[in-house]
């Protein structure tokens, strides 16, 4: 069996999800079709064919949803060795040509959010961070080139 890990934030934000897509979105989506139906001949509504795919988006994503909320692990970030870094550690990099330096906390692939400083463990990017110590250089190749980094702190 597949696990998948998760922090605390993802697993809420995907229970989150999960409940308003059956709480809300479904309910919507029965009411489109009901309504659609009413409209007469179905070979040529186009209403009822949105709404009826609109249901068979949502059901795989609700599948999908509680599928991983079912097989995952939470991780207490606060729970987390220091001395390198591990699933959920939030690292400072310093970009060796620029000097810029930047903070991520890696994280698994439904919580990734680079504009928040969120990065996932199977970009590779996160795959270069994981097991490294501080002082350590991981070298990853971007759309613009490859860039060297130096890890600066497991924060």
């Amino acid at each position: 069996m597949e696990r998948y890990p998760i922090t605390k934030e993802g697993y809420e934000t995907l229970k989150k999800e999960l409940e308003r897509l059956k709480s809300v979105e479904r309910p919507q989506n029965i009411q489109a079709i009901e309504e659609a139906r009413a409209h007469g001949d179905l070979s040529e509504n186009a209403e009822f064919h949105a709404a009826k795919d609109r249901q068979s988006f949502l059901e795989g994503r609700i599948g999908e949803l509680s599928y991983k909320l079912t097989h995952c692990d939470v991780i207490d970030p606060d729970a987390l060795p220091r001395d390198r870094a591990v699933f959920a550690s939030r690292v400072m990099l310093e970009n060796i040509d620029t000097g810029e330096e930047v903070v991520y906390q890696l994280v698994g692939p439904d919580e990734s959010d680079i504009d928040n400083g969120r990065i996932s463990i199977a970009s590779p990017l996160g795959k270069a961070i994981l097991g490294r110590q501080a002082g350590d250089e991981v070298s990853v190749m971007a759309p613009g080139g490859r860039r060297t980094y130096e890890v600066v702190e497991i924060l």
